[in-house]
Order: C-alpha cells, then sequence, then structure tokens
C-alpha cells in the first residue's frame, strides 16, 4: 500500500541590499545587506506520515498523524562590509 501525502509548500525570498563607494584610487569598499526569508514566512518542513492502527478494532492508534512536526529556519539578516585593494 503506497500513501502519498501532500507537503506544505515553499514561500523562500532572499533580498540583498549593496552600496559600493571609493576610499582612495586603489582602495574600494563594499558594504551589503543580506536578509534570508526576508518576509519571514512560516515553511513547515514535514508532517508526520507515521499511521499505526490497533490490530484488533483498526483504530488510529498514532494521534499525531497528519500533523505539521517541524518547521523551516526563520527570516535571518547579516551586515558586511568589504574591503578591495
Amino acid at each position: 500500500m503506497v500513501t502519498t501525502v501532500a507537503q506544505p509548500g515553499i514561500n523562500n525570498f532572499d533580498i540583498s541590499l549593496f552600496k559600493n563607494f571609493h576610499l582612495a584610487e586603489s582602495f574600494r569598499g563594499q558594504f551589503r545587506l543580506e536578509a534570508y526569508n526576508a518576509f519571514n514566512h512560516t515553511q513547515f518542513n514535514s508532517v508526520n506520515t507515521n499511521a499505526q492502527f490497533d490490530p484488533a478494532t483498526g483504530a488510529l492508534t498514532n494521534l499525531a498523524f497528519g500533523q505539521l512536526n517541524g518547521a523551516r529556519l526563520p527570516r535571518r539578516m547579516q551586515l558586511a562590509l568589504r574591503l578591495s585593494f
């Protein structure tokens, strides 16, 4: 018996903003802001698909069957300063 369970979708937006500037003739700088999962959408990563039944009555014994049991990382942001010469 094969059971197919639809998993939740992924809605993930990563954004990067940066500003280049010159410090001297041979020195350049870059300021960066990077945001992962920028809009902070909750993204569930798995569904409990372990169906267990009582052999005598046929009743479902795993009460967590079909429930979401984890989430991906929330919004993460990082700042960076890059110097080139």
